[in-house]
């Protein structure tokens, strides 16, 4: 594994990727920043087998975690996470239920020699998609045609929504997302997500969360053109939603009309998740010590909130005093406290894989990069290459 910087960049990049779906690479990047969100000047090399590893650890990972949604399921430990209780019996259910899923991404920490550990878990709404599918790949094949790239996230997009198809009921799965997102960021992935299901033979829909509406005489959902919505796909956290003035109806309706990702992933996208993997595997090489509450017996930990976004609100302690903290408004629902890994060093930044699985099966990398200790919205995305 290693970095390459100083690469002539194409010259109409900016044009390219906004073709290619990229549209919020300035809108997501804080404006003062020099850098790019979008950094084609730099990319990672990795050997085969390095990649090859990488997959396996992904779907260990994988599987580790669903037998962790078994284990909090089972011994009914939803107050751990700051489940609501009145949400727990919902959760229980679409799990019991084997509620479709899509996709995740795995943020894991590597430096091409020792074992990748993993950081966190974005499960329910992970988003760096369009990056790591479609931009990425297409600037392998302008820029490093006889290379190989670990990407066949695309690929295995539109296979997984035919897998899922038979599960799904009759009518168009709806793909929504919110208009409060400013950026365009959600609205362009939840798009490329409907193409692939599109492409997957899926009829589909597009529409703002905020314009789905509650027909009270026929007790259902419906969009503006008030027809049923039988299925949907959703770009926004569970947590959110289920707090919505119509949430509660959302969970009645599960059981007839799935959401992707389903509520049961509420578990899996929840920092909480990391101290329960450690309780249930300690030692396993690919995790880092982590506990809920308060450290335990760690002396270098970064403080993470369960349900904190873009690396906000958290706080990197060791015993020489604090080395760095966000700022955010998350932490009232609680942290988790896991063991402080410096993440490797490349020409000054530090590079953080979003390793993607697509159902069960590993599917593709991305990765972002910072100068600072905790990746945050102020990260660029770099693209990568296997040599050949």
């Amino acid at each position: 594994m290693i970095r390459k910087s100083g690469n002539p960049v194409r010259p109409d990049w900016r044009e390219i990727v906004e073709a290619q779906g990229l549209g919020f690479h300035v809108a997501v990047h804080p404006e003062h920043l020099e850098r790019t969100y979008w950094d084609e000047s730099v990319h990672y090399e990795f050997e085969m087998e390095q990649v090859l590893h990488l997959e396996a650890v992904v779907e260990s990972l994988h599987r580790m975690c669903l037998e962790a949604v078994e284990h909090v399921v089972s011994e009914n430990r939803f107050a751990d996470f700051g489940i609501p209780e009145w949400a727990a019996p919902a959760i229980r259910d679409s799990w019991r239920r084997t509620d479709p899923y899509l996709y995740g991404r795995f943020d894991l920490r590597y430096d091409g020699v020792n074992p990748p550990t993993l950081l966190e878990y974005n499960a329910d709404t992970p988003t760096c998609l369009v990056e790591a599918a479609i931009v990425q790949w297409h600037w392998l094949q302008d820029t490093h045609p006889g290379a190989d790239q670990w990407n066949s996230l695309h690929e295995r997009l539109i296979h997984r929504w035919a897998a899922l198809r038979p599960r799904l009921p009759d009518g168009p799965v709806h793909f929504a997302w919110t208009n409060e997102d400013e950026t365009g960021e959600e609205a362009l992935t939840t798009a490329y997500l409907q193409e692939t299901a599109d492409q997957a033979g899926l009829s589909t829909q597009e529409i703002a969360l905020e314009d789905i509406g509650w027909d009270y005489s026929a007790s259902e959902f419906v969009d503006l053109e008030e027809r049923t919505i039988t299925a949907a796909f959703k770009l926004y956290p569970w947590e959110w939603l289920i707090r919505d003035r119509f949430g509660p109806l959302i969970l009645q309706q599960l059981h007839g009309v799935p959401w992707i990702e389903p509520l049961w992933k509420m578990v899996l996208s929840n920092k909480a998740l990391l101290a329960v993997l450690w309780e249930m595997y300690p030692g396993h090489p690919n995790l880092l010590p982590s506990y809920l509450g308060d450290p335990g017996p760690l002396d270098s930990y970064i403080a993470k909130p369960l349900l904190g976004r873009e690396g906000a609100s958290m706080r990197i302690v060791t015993p020489d005093g604090e080395l760095e903290r966000t700022g955010g408004d998350y932490g009232v629902e609680g942290y988790v406290f896991q063991r402080f890994q410096p993440l490797p060093e490349f020409e000054g930044w530090h590079p953080v894989l979003g390793t993607w699985v697509v159902g069960d099966s590993s599917a593709g990398l991305g990765i972002r990069e910072t100068s600072r200790l905790i990746t945050d919205d102020t990260s660029s995305f770099v693209p990568h290459l296997i040599r050949v």
